[in-house]
């Protein structure tokens, strides 16, 4: 996956968890059929809280070649 299409996904990710703004994910091809290619990227962050704590973060997107995101799911 290209920078410039890290680069869109990430836009699309920080707009819904604005706590993984400036974060780099780790990127991985996902195993399947290589006319259908699908990358996992792992965001890792940290959100605050209410009377200054801290949440960790893990937000997980699956996207096509493309840029698209197919699929998001995050920890608590």
């Amino acid at each position: 996956m290209t920078d410039e299409l890290v680069s869109k996904v990430s836009r699309q990710v920080t707009k819904t968890f604005p706590e993984m703004r400036g974060v780099r994910p780790t990127v991985k091809r996902e195993t399947g059929g290589d006319d259908d290619p699908r990358y996992l990227l792992t965001y890792k962050g940290k959100a605050d809280l209410p009377g200054g704590k801290t949440l960790s973060r893990i937000v997980r997107v699956v996207a096509d070649d493309r840029g698209r995101i197919i699929r998001i799911s995050t920890s608590r």
